[in-house]
């Protein structure tokens, strides 16, 4: 039997990622054409070795195809206020059944982004219409973090992240 996955993310990073954040998933079909797409939600695993990005599903299409062909996704979470930033890669996402409480989530997470972003002049009609989703239209992509990279702008932006003992 394989060895577990190691541990990536810190219990905070885990918090940061659920909260509200810019979250962004990205896959690339054969051929090296990237696919982008906003998501809104995320849940981690109680062990932190995965996690759940929550998008909707017919705008982000192409990437939930992708992860279907290829099974590997990046993605990128952003605290506007104090531009935090990490990258987390998998090899094998695949889309799941969203979960009961998931269009409950996304509705936190818009609010949570709403209040991040409000601050610095963004209108939260314009945050809410920029992610707005239907709730039979939410897609779940999960995935064990493979690896974990510090995107932070400054000296360490690119690194990865030493993981958790």
């Amino acid at each position: 039997m394989a060895a577990p996955a190691p541990v990536l993310i810190d219990p905070e990073q885990a918090r940061l990622i659920s909260g509200g954040v810019g979250m962004s998933a990205a896959t690339c079909r054969p051929g090296a054409l990237p696919n982008m797409a906003r998501c809104t939600g995320c849940r981690v695993s109680a062990d932190r070795r995965s996690i759940t990005l929550l998008l909707a599903a017919t705008p982000g299409a192409a990437l939930l195809d992708d992860v279907r062909r290829t099974s590997s996704i990046a993605a990128v979470f952003s605290q506007p206020s104090t531009h935090y930033t990490l990258q987390l890669k998998g090899t094998d996402a695949r889309i799941v059944p969203p979960e009961r409480g998931d269009v409950a989530l996304v509705a936190r997470y818009v609010d949570a982004f709403v209040a991040e972003l409000t601050p610095f002049g963004y209108s939260e009609t314009i945050v809410r219409a920029f992610l707005a989703s239907v709730p039979d239209d939410i897609a779940a992509i999960e995935f064990t973090i493979s690896a974990a990279f510090s995107q932070t702008p400054g000296p360490q932006a690119g690194e990865p992240l030493a993981g958790v003992p």
